[in-house]
């Protein structure tokens, strides 16, 4: 049986910046009110009028990971997307990137996990190449919230927290066992769904309902109970990086940089006093981009790449926790 390991990364975010004095300017919020309760400073939402979408800006992000792998796209054997703000209703974004990246008829799945979608699509990916029936599998997170949220004071407790982006990776095989995705452990809890959902009025009415209200309605936009998600979030991260850990006879001092899902800078900071990690071992980026959902951890693990902040033969740690709930880790020997 063959390990996976990442080869390439890539990331894209959207040129437009919004700061929080900006959000102040349409809703009744501050810069200080912001960071202290999310640590975000800006974020950024792609502008009226630009051609990205989530598959649009996943495609710029997998180009940039197929070229550092140093590959083709002919050399693409599958692609695994993982987003909550698809183009389409149906069909998911895999087979977007299909068609703008020319490929050839390769399989294309889509994962709807919210915030923990690009770690479960790197451990759906991984299982794919531990088997030998592909090589180099494509696995991109992508969102599109701005075109989604409530703008007005109503929900400013929801949509300063979210930005736009995507990043991706090229996942390939490796043939020594003590490299690369190590293991990944994934969990759900569907009785606390209702806590962090769109609830979308389609599961309540039929469309030409939909269409006929003159009311608005809105349960098309996120909500959020932040409290009860924030204190479920501290468990199931610290729970999930543990059993990681211990599965690869690991400790905590073992960990050479942990990289959350960037919900909320505050969770992040309560699990790196947790586990005695010291700043340059948790890599954050949630001041600049807020929270990118599926496309937070990539973004944030190609950032860090990119600065310098991940070695050869580190132990790199992947965490998520959001909605569904659901929750995730994949442990890296890199």
């Amino acid at each position: 049986m063959y390990n996976s390991k990442i080869i390439g990364l890539g990331k894209y975010l959207p040129d437009s910046v919004v700061t929080n004095n900006d959000l102040s300017k349409i809703m009744d919020t501050t810069d200080e009110w912001i960071q202290e309760r999310t640590g975000i400073k800006e974020r950024r939402w792609i502008k009226e009028g630009s051609d990205d979408t989530s598959a649009v800006m996943g495609a710029k992000a997998a180009r940039i990971a197929i070229k550092r792998a140093g590959l083709t796209k002919d050399d693409i054997d599958f692609i695994v997307f993982a987003t909550l703000s698809p183009d389409y209703y149906f069909p998911g974004c895999g087979v977007q990137i299909q068609d703008l990246l020319d490929m050839p008829t390769i399989g294309a799945l889509d994962v709807r996990n919210q915030c923990s979608g690009f770690v479960y699509a790197l451990a759906v990916a991984d299982q794919f190449i531990k088997t030998g029936m592909y090589k180099n599998v494509l696995v991109i997170g992508a969102e599109y919230h701005s075109n989604g949220l409530d703008k007005s004071t109503r929900g400013r407790g929801v949509t300063v927290i979210f930005g736009d982006g995507a990043g991706a990776c090229v996942l390939s095989r490796e043939e020594d066992n003590t490299k690369g995705i190590l293991s990944s452990h994934l969990h759900s809890e569907g009785k606390y769904a209702d806590k962090l959902i769109v609830a979308s009025p389609s599961i309540k009415h039929w469309v030409p309902e939909i269409i006929e209200a003159e009311e608005e309605d809105i349960s098309y936009y996120p909500y959020m109970d932040g409290t009860f998600v924030f204190k479920h979030a501290v468990v199931r991260f610290s729970e999930v990086i543990m059993e990681g850990l211990k599965q690869n006879n690991l400790s905590k001092e073992d960990i050479d940089m942990l990289i959350p899902h960037q919900a909320n800078l505050r969770i992040a900071q309560f699990i790196q006093k947790k586990f005695g990690l010291s700043d340059d071992k948790v890599f954050n980026n949630i001041m600049k981009y807020g929270n990118t959902t599926a496309a937070s951890i990539i973004i944030a693990l190609t950032e860090a790449w990119e600065e310098g902040k991940i070695k050869e033969g580190n132990h790199v740690v992947l965490a998520a926790f959001g909605s569904g709930f659901t929750w995730a880790s994949v442990i890296i020997k890199w």
